[in-house]
This record gives C-alpha cells, sequence and structure tokens, in this order.
C-alpha cells in the first residue's frame, strides 16, 4: 500500500512538472530591440561626434556627418523619431550592451573580436585606403609603382599597407602626417601617395582634374551593432540597409560627406 501511494506522488508530481513545462514553452519570447523601439516611437542611436566626416559636431553643437544622415535615415524607414547619442571609441559597445542606446551607427569596422560581442547587420559604409596620383600616371596595380616616388604619412594604416605590397625599387617617402604627404603630391616632391579617400577628396577639391583614385589598398567594411541574439531586429535593420544601397541613398549621403560615392560592399 505505501509503495502504490509513493508511485501515486511521483505519478502525480511527474504530470504537474510537465504541465509547467508546457506552460513555460508556450510562454512569448521576450521583447526585441526593435518591438520597444515601435512601441516608444524613438531609435536610440550610439554614435562617435569625433570621426569627421563620419560623425561630427556642428555649429549648433548636434550631431552630424554620415554616420547622423545613416541613423535618421534608418529611423524613418522604420517609422520612428531617431536620438542620436554621443559616444566613444572605447565607451560605444558598453553602452549598447548596458542598453544605453538601442543599436549603434558609430563607424564600427566588422572583426571577428567584435561579432563575438555584437551582431553586425549588412555593411552601411566601408574605409578605403587608396593609391592616389597623377592622371598623368600609368598606375593600376603595386607592380606599377616601381622606381616611383610614394609618399604616406608615417606609421598609418597606410604606410603599412603600401610598404606591404610595393616593389623593393619603389621609394617610399614618410612624412609626419596626410596634411605632409598631401602637400608633397602637390608640389610634386612624390608621384603618388597612399591616403584615405577623404584626404584623397580633400586634395581633388584643391587641385580638381589633377589627381585621381589609381586602385584599393584596404578596404574595411562598416556595419550598424545590435545586441545579440535578436533576429528580428537584425532582420528589420538589414532590410533598411539594403533598400538604401539599392535606391542609392547611401551613396548620395556618402557622396555628400566623402566626395566620391559609395565604395562597392560585401555583405557581412
Amino acid at each position: 500500500m505505501f509503495v502504490l501511494e509513493n508511485v501515486k506522488k511521483i505519478a502525480g508530481a511527474a504530470l504537474l512538472a510537465g504541465c509547467a513545462a508546457l506552460t513555460l514553452g508556450a510562454a512569448p519570447s521576450a521583447a526585441e530591440t526593435i518591438d520597444d523601439v515601435k512601441q516608444k516611437g524613438e531609435l536610440t542611436v550610439g554614435m562617435l561626434v569625433d570621426f569627421p566626416p563620419y560623425g561630427i559636431l556642428n555649429a549648433q553643437n548636434k550631431p552630424d556627418g554620415y554616420d547622423a544622415d545613416v541613423a535618421k535615415q534608418l529611423a524613418k524607414d522604420l517609422g520612428v523619431k531617431v536620438n542620436i547619442v554621443p559616444v566613444t571609441g572605447p565607451n560605444r559597445i558598453p553602452f549598447l550592451l548596458t542598453n544605453k542606446v538601442d543599436m549603434l551607427v558609430a563607424s564600427l569596422a566588422i572583426t571577428p573580436e567584435r561579432a563575438k560581442q555584437v551582431q553586425f547587420s549588412d555593411p552601411y559604409s566601408a574605409a578605403q585606403i587608396v593609391m592616389f596620383g597623377g592622371k598623368d600616371r600609368k598606375i593600376g596595380k603595386p607592380e606599377d609603382l616601381s622606381g616611383l616616388r610614394i609618399g604616406v604619412a608615417r606609421a598609418s594604416t597606410q604606410d603599412i599597407a603600401v610598404t606591404k605590397v610595393a616593389p623593393k625599387d619603389a621609394n617610399i617617402r614618410r612624412f609626419d602626417d596626410d596634411a605632409s604627404a598631401m602637400q608633397a603630391l602637390l608640389s610634386g616632391q612624390v608621384d603618388a601617395i597612399g591616403c584615405s579617400t577623404t584626404v584623397a577628396a580633400q586634395i581633388s577639391q584643391r587641385a580638381p582634374n589633377r589627381f585621381e583614385n589609381k586602385f584599393v589598398l584596404l578596404q574595411q567594411e562598416m556595419a550598424v551593432a545590435m545586441r545579440p541574439g535578436e533576429p528580428n531586429t537584425l532582420k528589420a535593420v538589414n532590410e533598411a540597409v539594403a533598400k538604401n544601397i539599392q535606391n542609392g541613398e547611401f551613396s548620395k549621403l556618402f557622396e555628400k560627406w566623402l566626395g566620391t560615392p559609395l565604395p562597392e560592399l560585401k555583405k557581412s
């Protein structure tokens, strides 16, 4: 009798546990960032304001630049207002992970290490390092730098990129900064320079129709960063990014701020 009663108790407990498991399984999943954004009608975006022309403070001390325009466009496509919060390089990911912002449009390059902390959208932007020289110079690949004088800012990303691909007989001249390398090109001290597309655009403004991009040395894609494990948020952002790349809106904004069309981007 005692055994039978124990069996009944165990069976009853198992039945209750099973019902509880079913109830838990049927519970709705936690709301994602995109749900919260649409409910409150506002998208809070973290953005660098010390990385021109991607992120700056304008004359009214408001966040501006390419990233700001991208954030505004994303909010428009999601049907909400935008609130841009200035962040720094070190604190931008912590701001995201502690819910101080909904997402980052903060010139965040896609790297394997960062992908362990956040989920990245498809790229919306890219920073390029290019070989930039006179239109009369036939330079289409690293081998064409043979025997030429190439200027770079000392110990910069472009210095590393040029040193890696230049032929041994290329004369790499290292300057203190981009401004000095730019002046060396304008004055004819070097035949070409390795520089960002931002610097290249500045040179083209000062000397129209004299110089051109020869080839890309390095390209690093940037993406919107979101909290991990939110597939619906990722889907909504990727759809907005794809729409604005396809319709040319992001390229128009990129040209507005960087003076060159948006580079071709690879999906993350």
